[in-house]
């Protein structure tokens, strides 16, 4: 029973005993005791005071006292205002210590029986990924580690854009200008090398444009007109139809994005059960666009365009199939969806997309619901923002984005020189150095971007993120080391870490309370859909351990009891800030 329920519970008793009533469960709150108080668990008197007729002071006197001397779970109590604060005892904090340490996987929940799916990166083939890319992939992969730990069947996927008008960019720019160039020629990464030519495609794109607004149109007018987009228009046209050659070139340069693709999210320990290609989907969806029409859900205009009509709802008019019989982009949901619901038969569904997409993730649950398909609120959006830098916003057809491999070696970069400043590896081999260097990049920036809520636009500095100090991967990773450490020093000593009858000092309870609460904090993230939650609780962890470490003697404690029961506990800690961090993808070193 954890803390809250016990003080529920015994507070419900001792309503139904003083004041003869059996009360309703809502009229029982309680919250964690906030830190300027005495006490572990506060209840709130308020709800309770049309029972008791008394004031909320009289009340929680009576409370208090009555549970103080019918609990022994129940150490003291305090009464401010309208607020009982309650301290649990010395034994209620043995006995969950002692349930923590003999858990196989301390947090890991149940097997909830749900099956979910979440699809994020969803990258397009024209570009290398970039840091926006980057906090998607690592929320996505989060997300899904969170929902895994909730005890859920978790699918992940991701719905590669290759097709359409921005690869056929980079394809015409390549034909112009490329001279047959390849990743393996030139010594550069596919995706680098494909992105390389849509930013060659739009600056030949301005020249062109220029030189046609002298004839006075407008610049919309004049980049529209271009001879460069007119043929990557007729190039998107051949494809649709198959041709050969078209059809070939773009598998041989998707192909190279692929493989970049793969390299980057193998550093990042990404993964995915399924990918699925929108060449191969954006054709989904048309048999529902039927179905909608047959029902009288949508209308057809005179031009042949299908429409749904979603003005009664607050929305707009929302087109589905062009005149010419072609689909959307919300097709192609509809279609995906409907697909995924009958294959995997989902409890939920999450898409990891940016928050300038909530508008289109709003009209299609609204258009599945009209369909008539109950599953339509099983669709959840994780909207998140947009990640910044001091320097401002990225642009990727103007060549300025933040790339997502530059990015991590600028990362593991950062990480050497601080480790070099801060002399900490100095007795580490190279090799093992270098391994480490990965592993604090890596957990920095990680780290970094995930503890920021989803739902915030982040600013995101790279030399802040790799700081040893402060709310920061390498932080919790240091700490991380430092248990280890201390164990490891142990071992050599001959001490084994086992409970005893010693008691927990005040420092002791504080820690025990924290690592109590992990398996709710996984529920409630998981609730949210906000890694954030856990990653923010790994930080307060460590920072309590790191303040404990300076407080107390462990090894050179002198009661043998108190020094392998404080063995015990900084083993706990070590498990718990791991299994923590796994959820985050990020790994806590054993030396550094």
């Amino acid at each position: 029973m954890n803390p809250e329920q016990l003080v529920t519970k015994r507070v419900k008793e001792a309503v139904e005993s003083l004041y003869g009533v059996t009360p309703d469960g809502s009229l029982f709150q309680t919250q964690a005791t906030r830190k300027e108080f005495e006490g572990d668990i506060t209840a709130v008197m308020f709800p309770l005071l049309k029972i008791s007729k008394k004031t909320p002071e009289q009340t929680g006197e009576e409370i208090g006292k009555f549970i103080l001397n019918d609990c022994d779970e129940i150490e003291s109590y305090n009464v401010v205002k309208g607020f009982l604060n309650i301290k649990l005892s010395g034994s209620y904090w043995m006995d969950a210590f002692k349930l923590i340490y003999a858990a196989d996987d301390w947090g890991q929940q149940e097997s909830s029986g749900k099956t979910v799916m979440v699809e994020f990166s969803s990258p397009n083939t024209n570009k290398p990924l970039h840091l926006g890319h980057i906090r998607n992939n690592l929320l996505g992969l989060s997300v899904a580690r969170l929902l895994e730990a909730n005890g859920d069947k978790v699918i992940k996927v991701n719905l590669v854009n290759d097709r359409g008008i921005h690869i056929c960019k980079s394809m015409i720019a390549w034909q112009k200008s490329g001279l047959n160039e390849t990743p393996q020629s030139s010594a550069v990464k596919g995706d680098h090398l494909v992105g390389k030519y849509y930013v060659a495609f739009n600056n030949i794109l301005k020249e062109q444009a220029e030189i046609i607004k002298k004839s006075g149109v407008s610049a919309e007018e004049a980049e529209r007109s271009a001879p460069i987009l007119k043929e990557a228009q007729n190039m998107l046209v051949k494809w649709e139809k198959g041709d050969k050659e078209v059809v070939d070139l773009w598998r041989t340069m998707n192909g190279w994005v692929y493989e970049g693709f793969e390299k980057t999210y193998n550093r990042l320990g990404v993964s995915f059960e399924k990918t699925y290609y929108e060449s191969q989907t954006y054709l989904l969806g048309k048999a529902l666009v039927n179905e909608g029409l047959e029902k009288g859900v949508f209308y057809k205009k005179v031009d042949g365009s299908v429409w749904c009509d979603l003005t009664s709802d607050g929305l707009d008019e929302k087109l589905l199939l062009r005149s010419d019989g072609t689909s959307v982009y919300m097709t192609q949901d509809l279609g995906t969806a409907h697909q995924r619901f009958s294959e995997y038969n989902l409890n939920e569904h999450i898409y990891v997309v940016g928050n300038e997409q909530n508008y289109h993730f709003q009209v299609l649950k609204f258009l599945l619901k009209k369909l008539g398909y109950q599953w339509y609120n099983s669709i959840y959006h994780l909207s998140y923002g947009m990640v910044e830098l001091p320097e401002g916003r990225m642009k990727s057809r103007e060549g300025t984005v933040v790339d997502a491999d530059d990015l991590i070696e600028n990362m593991v970069s950062t990480a050497r020189e601080t480790s070099m400043e801060l002399g900490k590896l100095e007795s580490m081999n190279n090799e093992d150095k270098e391994s480490l260097y990965e592993i604090l990049g890596l957990g920095a920036l990680k780290y970094f971007i995930i503890k920021v809520d989803p739902k915030k636009t982040m600013l995101f500095d790279p030399k802040e993120s790799i700081d040893f100090n402060g709310n920061t991967g390498p932080f919790i990773q240091y700490t991380h080391t430092r248990i280890r450490s201390i164990l490891r020093k142990a071992a050599e000593q001959n001490l084994l870490a086992e409970v005893t009858d010693a008691l927990l000092n005040d420092k002791e309870r504080e820690i025990v309370k924290i690592l109590n609460v992990f398996p709710e904090k996984i529920r409630e993230a998981a609730k949210e859909h906000s890694p954030a939650l856990v990653a923010n609780y790994a930080y307060e962890l460590a920072k309590e351990f790191n303040q404990y470490y300076h407080e107390v003697s462990i090894l050179k404690e002198e009661d043998s009891r108190v020094k392998v029961q404080r063995l015990v506990l900084i083993d706990t800690i070590s498990k718990v800030l791991r299994k923590a961090m796994g959820i985050l993808g990020i790994t806590l070193p054993e030396r550094m």
